[in-house]
């Protein structure tokens, strides 16, 4: 099954994230399927492509909560 979810990368006790599609028998910082985005918790940005996004999702995809949360702060943004 796929999962969109974080990757972090970034500097310790400073933590970035990558929004990523991957499978998820696969570890947190595995070979990602696909890169869709990003979110930095320190600063509170994010980045999603929100097509992409959909595309995956309605392949079977299942998104995180976290990046549930993201998505639907973007599209309230938008």
């Amino acid at each position: 099954m796929l999962k969109i979810r974080l990757k972090r990368f970034g500097r310790k006790k400073q933590p970035s994230y990558r929004i990523i599609i991957i499978d998820s028998r696969k570890p947190r910082d595995g070979r990602p399927i696909e890169e869709i985005g990003f979110y930095n918790p320190i600063t509170n940005k994010s980045q999603i492509n929100l097509q992409k996004a959909k595309k995956r999702i309605h392949q079977g995809a299942q998104p995180t909560k976290k990046i549930q949360q993201i998505i639907n702060q973007l599209k309230k943004q938008n």
